[in-house]
């Protein structure tokens, strides 16, 4: 009995490995090419259109100095700055913060009256009380150069309080 086990068994096994057996092994396996697919187009998109309007700052600050003026007035005999000339100064130092390179002379200026000496400190007072003025504001030093010319070039002439008043003065301009 157990012969016909073992051989009952054995059937098994031959006819299993003989419906395992195929050809179909030595044959390449297909190839599935998948269907054909439409090229994707990427649809250019155009840049945003901004309006963005271009502005000159340097010739806006500009501008808004010289409209405030390029001179500041003293009293006689005095080299403080006036709170009236506080804009003036205000926008010319705000043009110098804006562009580094803009660099300005303030020609400290005086009246006819005192001598030649003193007029020239005065002048030179006067021009340093500006550039002082301007470097609390945050104006770099080598911006504003101060020179007095004393009472040597009068913006007018006479020997009137009148006159003497529009020559005590400095004098903001461009180098």
């Amino acid at each position: 009995m157990m012969q016909l086990h073992k051989l009952a068994l054995g059937v098994l096994v031959a006819a299993g490995l003989a419906a395992c057996s195929s050809t179909k092994l030595e044959e390449p396996a297909p190839v599935v090419t998948p269907p054909a697919q439409p090229p994707v187009v990427q649809k250019e998109t155009p840049p945003p259109v901004t309006k963005v309007n271009t502005v000159d700052l340097d010739s806006e600050l500009l501008n808004a100095a010289n409209a405030k003026g390029r001179t500041v007035f003293f009293d006689f005999d005095s080299f403080v700055v006036k709170g009236e000339y506080t804009p003036l100064i205000e926008a010319h130092a705000k043009r110098l913060k804006n562009n580094a390179k803009v660099k300005l002379s303030l020609e400290g200026h005086a009246d006819e009256r005192g001598g030649r000496e003193y007029n020239l400190a005065l002048g030179q007072k006067r021009a340093e009380a500006v550039a002082q003025s301007m470097s609390l504001l945050g104006v770099a030093a080598g911006q504003a150069e101060p020179v007095s010319f004393g009472k040597e070039r009068p913006a007018v002439e006479g020997h009137n309080e009148e006159a003497w008043a529009k020559n005590r003065r400095v004098e903001l301009k461009d180098k």
